[in-house]
């Protein structure tokens, strides 16, 4: 098996996606018997583990909760076979620069579209649209230079080739989920040990950030025979929960939930609302799914593909709160043969198949 050299500017202790399938993909990776080092901002609320290898980092003043690590590349890490970045700055700088030094194979995953974040470096339309296009021209020069560029769905394709402009060598690979971790798990208990009662639940998980349009869920909730559920954490929370009060729905913020929580959370669930159109896949969507949790999505980005009208929950167009309420009536109304049709799919959402065709594209590139 091939030595990797993963470059990431997300990781532990910071939990998202990013961190997630990183963190997901190594673990496969050493079971097959190869090696998978990471290079990540030092956070000091998290020791290193082995092939583990923090530097030196700085506070990103405009997203909370975020570190840009400073371009280095550790000795120990000099050896590898292939280059991973899965960020086109700061880390992922460095990473570029040890493959051009050693002449290695350079991987890039596309994960997050960063022109959608420019509001948080301005609310000015005419200096946020800069700030897009600005970062729109950077992401082409260094995916460019990248021998293969993985995106998670076939929408990131989309908008890597329109919104980006880089069209060649991208290939579509699902970041996969950890099905032995993700299956339904005793939901009753999670209702017992936070005390959410025994109606209809509907809810969401992740990070509270203003691009995922949870307010939309919040808003679809008025009227709706459930409570709403929220976990993890955000800049948006207060807001959030301000305007749950403000429409009096009823919902409860549980806060960060550890990982091994997040199956019991997913079961508890009848529905889990999802109104993010910033998604390049939507994992914790998936996530529900093998769970037996039907999603009701927002008909844009990622979840366009993720959720499958029928099968695995209904999708609604973004803004449209009526559709939204209709469509978490719907899945609850028909959550038993939704659940049956999640369930039936977990096997085809598997990290294991992600993790075969990364290695596939490595020995191709090696």
């Amino acid at each position: 098996m091939q030595s990797v050299t993963a470059f990431t500017d997300t990781y532990l202790p910071t939990v998202n996606g990013v961190t997630y399938t990183i963190q997901t993909w190594r673990e496969r990776w050493h079971r097959r018997g190869g090696r998978m080092d990471v290079v990540y901002p030092k956070d000091n609320d998290y020791a290193p583990e082995s092939g583990e290898f923090p530097v030196r980092s700085l506070p990103f003043p405009f997203y909370e909760g975020m570190r840009v690590g400073v371009p280095r590349v550790p000795d120990a890490v000099g050896d590898a076979d292939i280059v991973h970045a899965h960020t086109p700055f700061g880390l992922g700088l460095a990473g570029l620069r040890l493959a051009r030094r050693r002449d290695l194979p350079f991987v890039a995953t596309y994960h997050t579209p960063t022109g959608e974040y420019a509001e948080y470096l301005s609310s000015v339309n005419v200096i946020e649209r800069g700030v897009e296009r600005t970062a729109e021209r950077y992401e082409r020069w260094f995916f460019d230079r990248a021998d293969a560029v993985i995106v998670p769905s076939e929408d990131a394709k989309r908008r890597l080739r329109d919104e980006v402009g880089v069209d060649a060598h991208v290939v579509v690979l699902s970041n996969g989920i950890d099905i032995e971790r993700f299956a339904p798990a005793d939901g009753d208990a999670f209702r017992a040990r936070y005390d959410l009662g025994d109606g209809p639940l509907v809810g969401y998980t992740g990070r509270h950030g203003y691009e995922k349009e949870l307010d939309e869920l919040v808003r679809a909730a008025v009227g709706l025979d459930a409570t709403l559920v929220f976990g993890g954490d955000g800049p948006a929370r207060d807001e959030l929960a301000q305007l749950a009060a403000d429409l009096d729905v009823d919902a409860r913020f549980l806060g960060f939930l550890d990982r091994e929580e997040l199956p019991a959370f997913y079961s508890a669930l009848d529905v889990f609302g999802f109104p993010s159109p910033v998604e390049t896949q939507g994992l914790v969507a998936l996530e529900a799914n093998a769970c037996g949790t039907p999603v009701v999505g927002v008909n844009d980005g990622a979840l366009e593909d993720t959720v499958e009208d029928g099968e695995t929950g209904y999708h609604y167009e973004s803004g449209d709160i009526d559709s939204f309420r209709r469509g978490i009536q719907r899945a609850l109304a028909e959550r038993d043969e939704l659940s049956t049709r999640c369930l039936a799919r977990r096997d085809e959402v598997s990290v294991e198949h992600s993790v075969d065709r990364l290695a596939a594209l490595y020995e191709r590139l090696g």
